[in-house]
């Protein structure tokens, strides 16, 4: 059974830059109540309680989304789109984390309703400290309905 208070739901199919993330917010204390998902079709498995998450309460929605964007099955853009177009899902903030810097990937990630879009930095060292703030950002400084 998945634990009911997941602050942070990681959306990331490469197996280094997921762990990447987990080891940078473990270093703040922040990776506590994470859960990690390889494709976007399990993520919205995970956020709407289908397949293997049928057992997961809907109703217990994480604090913040960190989103890749290129993934097989499901990409980060369709996961958005239905996170965004569901009354339910909404108004949880989502932060795209991704090494495409494509100007129509951002346009359309913030037409959508994306609340931040982040490029990864190359860099272990960048890249801690960026996930790092956003943790920080969205888990504590942040005030939300969630």
């Amino acid at each position: 059974m998945i634990d009911n208070k997941v602050e942070i739901l990681l959306v990331e199919d490469n197996p280094h830059d997921a762990e990447m993330t987990i080891r940078a917010l473990r270093r703040v204390n922040l990776a506590n109540k994470l859960i990690h998902v390889k494709d976007g079709a399990e993520a919205l498995d995970f956020i709407f309680s289908k397949g293997v998450y049928s057992e997961r309460n809907v109703d217990d929605k994480p604090k913040v989304i960190l989103l890749d964007i290129k993934m097989p099955k499901v990409d980060g853009i369709e996961v958005l789109r239905q996170l965004k177009s569901d009354e339910k899902t909404r108004s949880i903030p989502v932060v795209i984390m991704t090494s495409s810097k494509e100007e129509q990937d951002i346009i359309t990630s913030y037409d959508i309703g994306v609340n931040s879009y982040v490029v990864k930095p190359v860099d272990f060292e960048g890249f801690a400290k960026a996930v790092s703030q956003l943790g920080y950002y969205w888990l504590i400084t942040n005030q939300s309905t969630q």
